[in-house]
């Protein structure tokens, strides 16, 4: 694996971290969109109660559907 050192920490490439499984990748896809997507709304306004619980509960669902399908086939970041 590829890096580098920035700072006196290693920093390891993208490709160092290739995901094994396609479906693994589009669950994390999925969580880090539904992730960013939240942050972004809050730094921008302030959000309803529901909307808020709505976003939280997109997150937390992209986050157990990738830990079930990690449990199911095992697969995971390389690294």
């Amino acid at each position: 694996m590829r890096f580098a050192v920035f700072n006196r920490c290693e920093m390891y490439s993208a490709t160092g971290l290739a995901i094994r499984c396609a479906e693994h990748a589009r669950l994390e896809s999925e969580f880090i969109e539904a992730r960013d997507r939240m942050r972004g709304l809050v730094r921008l306004r302030k959000l309803e109660p529901a909307e808020e619980r709505q976003l939280a509960v997109r997150v937390a669902m992209a986050i157990a559907r990738l830990k079930e399908h990690v449990a199911e086939h095992g697969c995971e970041r390389r690294g």
